[in-house]
């Protein structure tokens, strides 16, 4: 029996074998049988020279779908990278609608820089095996820079560091006003590498005592008629009084914003801090700005920043007044889709449901170029739950980052507290949540984090404008005369110009054309009323040649009236900015 069984084994065998068909490739987001072709680990994040190197593999891998240019060179001399991602021979990257993506503005916010890397990612490992991937890379163009501050973002893996800091561009620059310049950072007074917190015990002369339910807390005494005091006091960040003036860590590396500084409604320093003395006065974001001005083919944007899990939109300041109703369209549209595609994630508007910001890149994005534009604030602590509905069960604030910490990490994100001799307090304990705790996703949370807002961003790619030729023909109306009408449409949610770009006459406007030997155009105009054809928006000069100011809004069209003298073929067609030109022939006999 055993014998005979032998035959139906092998065939098995044969089957499961890699031989048996085609080895499969590609990533396209269902893991059994697919092996991409660069292997990276999503469960850590990457220093600067780790994540250009990353880069640098995928370019090497796929080197007709993308390269590499610098466009500037940081405070501390490193490369500002832009990755240009598109298939080149399907058409140069300049005459699609593209699309920029970045991260890491500032320093601390690191995963940003992961979402960008990770949207290339996917996009290469998956050409040739998904049809819409395929038309992305195809049709349109990605603009990659995966960090906006490669300097702080060094200096953050490098260095001790808490969850804020490193956060700024390192030029150096005076923060407490003396004259003096980064001479009083914050201090990594144990060596241990991690900057944390001081307390001090102080019996009966404090405002603190220790959590009954875990002495790792403290939570305030409050103030009594009975003279009940606390045995604790915070002393603050772990450091020292470097420059003697009294107070610690008040001049940190750095201290300028490159989120305060774009040409957007920016104001100066004393109005809103690290905005320096004019717009785009830094290198990085100078750089990014002469790179963004030459490319009129820009149509969305995307800053990745953290964390809260937010999806920001402009306007960054009430002054600044609401934007145009046809815009307000798309952008509510995708904010309501990412929403529901990334968990925990409110879709807000930066003035009115977080703060005013000034000078601001993703409000000069849309403001300043026409692009939409939005910023997403990766991780939000909530993500930790496995539902919403959990969120009840376990506290919120330092007790809930203790139970997941405790509970999924084994207690890595917390620095015990221990004795310390302080040169200026005496003895003190030195404790508290690494820089990593609220600020990035634990390691096996990175993926999904960095996939879901990959998949925004193609969300939002896919909106860019397509205009094809919808319909065209040819009427006689005696006389030798013959009308062309033609539909032109936009199939995809964002105007060829946005509502911004028109008002502001921000590029230039679309253009519809009409030509042919022998031909003769004599009149020609936009039609008002799709039933009415003798309702028309007549041009008054170069009827051949009609400026859309307007563009062809989302998910719309522009029918078009020719009145022509002659026989021929009329080559009819747009072109636009943001889109790929079309165009069609129409023979009059």
């Amino acid at each position: 029996m055993m014998h005979s069984m032998l035959p139906v084994l092998a065939a098995f065998a044969l089957l499961q074998s890699p031989a048996a068909g085609p080895k499969p490739d590609g990533f396209p987001g269902l893991p059994a049988n697919h092996t991409p072709r660069v292997e990276i680990a999503w469960n850590r994040l990457y220093d600067t020279d780790a994540l250009y190197a990353l880069f640098d593999r995928l370019a090497a891998a796929y080197p007709n779908l993308l390269s590499k240019q610098v466009i500037g060179y940081s405070t501390e001399n490193r490369e500002m990278r832009v990755y240009t991602l598109t298939n080149s021979q399907r058409g140069s990257h300049e005459e699609k609608p593209a699309m920029w993506i970045d991260g890491n503005v500032h320093g601390n916010e690191v995963q940003g820089g992961e979402a960008v890397l990770y949207t290339a990612w996917y996009l290469l490992e998956n050409y040739g095996h998904n049809q819409r991937v395929d038309e992305l890379v195809n049709e349109r163009t990605f603009y990659l820079l995966p960090t906006v501050n490669p300097d702080s973002r060094a200096a953050w893996f490098r260095d001790p560091n808490d969850a804020s800091s490193s956060r700024t561009g390192r030029k150096p620059t005076d923060d407490d006003g003396d004259g003096l310049f980064d001479e009083d950072p914050s201090d990594d007074l144990d060596g241990d590498g991690h900057i944390v917190q001081m307390r001090k015990h102080l019996p009966g002369e404090g405002n603190l005592r220790l959590d009954p339910d875990d002495p790792r807390l403290m939570v305030p005494v409050p103030p009594n008629d009975k003279g009940i005091k606390g045995d604790w006091i915070m002393l603050g960040e772990e450091g020292t009084d470097d420059d003697g003036d009294g107070r610690a860590n008040e001049d940190d590396v750095g201290g300028y914003d490159m989120n305060r500084s774009s040409a957007s409604m920016w104001m100066p320093e004393h109005v809103q801090g690290g905005a320096g003395p004019y717009p785009l006065y830094w290198p990085e974001t100078r750089s990014i700005a002469e790179f963004l001005l030459a490319r009129p083919n820009l149509a969305a944007l995307q800053s990745f920043h953290n964390a809260g899990g937010m999806i920001l939109r402009g306007p960054g300041a009430e002054s600044f007044g609401e934007y145009p109703r046809e815009d307000l369209r798309v952008y509510d549209e995708l904010g309501r889709d990412g929403e529901r595609m990334l968990p925990f994630y409110k879709y807000m508007v930066i003035w009115k449901d977080l703060y005013t910001v000034f000078g601001g890149f993703a409000t000069w994005g849309y403001e300043g170029l026409g692009a939409i534009s939005f910023t997403n604030e990766l991780w939000n602590d909530a993500q930790q739950y496995p539902d919403s509905s959990k969120s009840s069960i376990v506290p919120e604030g330092r007790k809930g980052d203790h139970f997941f910490n405790d509970a999924l990490l084994m207690g890595a994100g917390f620095v015990d507290w221990h004795a310390y001799d302080h040169p200026l307090y005496g003895k003190v304990e030195i404790g508290g949540f690494k820089k990593d705790v609220g600020r990035v996703p634990p390691t096996f949370l990175i993926e999904e984090m960095v996939h879901r807002n990959a998949l925004f961003c193609l969300k939002h790619a896919e909106s860019m404008p397509i205009v094809r030729v919808a319909k065209s023909e040819a009427s006689d109306l005696g006389g030798g005369v013959r009308a062309v009408d033609v539909v032109f449409e936009n199939t995809r949610a964002i105007p060829t110009r946005t509502g911004r770009a028109a008002a502001m006459k921000i590029g230039k406007p679309d253009l519809f054309t009409l030509e042919g030997a022998g031909l003769e155009v004599l009149a020609g105009g936009f039609r008002s009323d799709r039933f009415r054809p003798e309702r028309l928006e007549l041009a008054e000069r170069e009827p051949g040649r009609l400026l859309g100011e307007r563009g062809i809004g989302g998910r719309s069209e522009v029918r078009v009236r020719w009145f022509v003298r002659g026989t021929g073929t009329a080559r009819v067609a747009w072109s636009g900015e943001k889109a790929r030109g079309v165009e069609a022939r129409v023979e009059l006999r």
